[in-house]
C-alpha cells in the first residue's frame, strides 16, 4: 500500500523544440502528446501515458515530481497524514494533469512541489502485451532506456526532509551519508525495492540535481557513452560505478542545462533492509567508487 514508484518528472526547459529533439533523438524517448507549452514523453517499455513532461520556462530545472500510489484509498490516507504534518494539500481533479486521474499536490520541507496520483492513462509499451515476439522493439533511436528510474533533489536541511519523506510518505531509507557530527548530508530512499526512487542531498531548497533512466546492464551503459559521444553530448562523469547503491552510471547534461543519468545494477532491498551508512571522509568513494573523488562540476545544479 502507499507509494508504488516514481511516476513522472515535470522539468522546465527554455527551448521546447530543442529539448524535444534531444529527448527523442539522443535519449530515445517517445513523444506521446504536445500542447502549446508542454511535450509529453515516455520510454519504450513504460505503459503509462508519460514519464517526463517538458514545460517551457525561461529557466531550466524541476517544475514538480509525481509519484504513483497503489489505489485511491491511499490518496485519502496520505492526505490525512500530510495535513496532520502541517502540509497544505490541494486536491487535483481528474484531467487537471493530462492523462492523470485525481491526485494530491503539496510542497515538501525541501521546497519541492510534489504530486501523488493513483491512476494514469495506460497506452502500453512498444511491445505487444500478448506473446511478444522479441524482447526489444526494432528501430529505437538513441540510448533508448526502457524506463525512468529515480530522481535526486536537494535540501538545505536533509534530515528534516528525510523525516518527512519517511514518516509521512512512507519512504524507506537504504543508504545515508553523514558528516562528522552525525548529520545527514545525503539520503537514498526507496518504495519499489530498488536502491532508490528518491534521493536528497545537501543544497538549496527546491533544487534538482538529476533524474535517471534505467538501462539493463553494463553493456548498455557503454553503448550509451558511444551514443552521447556521437551526438557531441558532454559527459559530466563516467562511465563509472557508485559505492552508494553499487550501481553503474554516466552523468551528462541536456542542451538546456538539466542533468541526466543512465543507471544500472545495484541491489534489491527488502522492507527490513539494514541501512548502509557512509561517513564524510569516504564521500568520494561512496559517490564514485573507482575515482574516489567528486569533480566540482558534479556539484552544480538548477533550482
Amino acid at each position: 500500500m502507499g507509494i508504488l514508484r516514481l511516476g513522472h518528472v515535470d522539468v522546465r526547459v527554455p527551448d521546447l523544440d530543442l529539448a524535444t529533439a534531444y529527448y527523442t533523438n539522443v535519449i530515445g524517448m517517445v513523444e506521446v502528446a504536445r500542447e502549446a507549452d508542454k511535450v509529453y514523453l515516455k520510454c519504450w517499455d513504460e505503459q503509462d501515458h508519460h514519464s517526463v513532461v517538458l514545460r517551457y520556462h525561461p529557466r531550466p530545472g524541476l517544475d514538480h515530481m509525481s509519484f504513483k500510489v497503489e489505489s485511491e484509498d491511499d490518496l485519502a490516507d496520505l492526505e490525512g497524514r500530510l495535513e496532520r504534518a502541517g502540509a497544505m494539500v490541494q486536491r487535483l481533479a481528474v484531467g487537471e494533469e493530462r492523462a492523470v486521474g485525481q491526485g494530491l499536490r503539496f510542497e515538501t520541507p525541501s521546497g519541492h512541489v510534489m504530486e501523488l496520483y493513483a491512476k494514469a492513462d495506460r497506452v502500453g509499451s512498444l511491445l505487444p502485451a500478448v506473446n511478444p515476439a522479441q524482447p526489444r522493439p526494432d528501430g529505437l533511436a538513441g540510448i533508448a532506456p526502457p524506463r525512468i528510474d529515480h530522481l535526486l533533489v536537494t535540501a538545505e536541511e536533509v534530515g528534516d526532509a528525510t523525516r518527512f519523506y519517511m514518516d509521512v510518505l512512507g519512504f524507506r531509507l537504504t543508504e545515508q551519508l553523514l558528516d562528522g557530527d552525525g548529520h545527514q548530508l545525503g539520503v537514498w530512499m526507496e518504495r519499489s525495492h530498488t536502491p532508490h526512487d528518491l534521493a536528497v542531498v545537501t543544497g538549496p531548497n527546491g533544487g534538482l540535481h538529476h533524474w535517471a533512466y534505467w538501462l539493463d546492464d553494463w553493456d548498455e551503459i557503454r553503448r550509451a557513452a558511444d551514443t552521447l559521444a556521437y551526438h557531441d553530448i558532454s559527459i559530466d562523469v563516467g562511465p563509472t560505478r557508485h559505492g552508494i547503491t553499487r550501481g553503474e552510471t554516466i552523468y551528462f547534461f541536456d542542451p538546456l542545462g538539466n542533468r541526466n543519468e543512465v543507471f544500472t545494477g545495484g541491489y534489491k532491498p527488502d522492507p527490513d533492509w539494514d541501512v548502509i551508512t557512509w561517513t564524510e571522509d569516504q564521500m568520494g568513494r561512496g559517490i564514485f567508487y573507482w575515482e574516489d573523488a567528486i569533480n566540482e562540476r558534479f556539484l552544480t545544479l538548477h533550482t
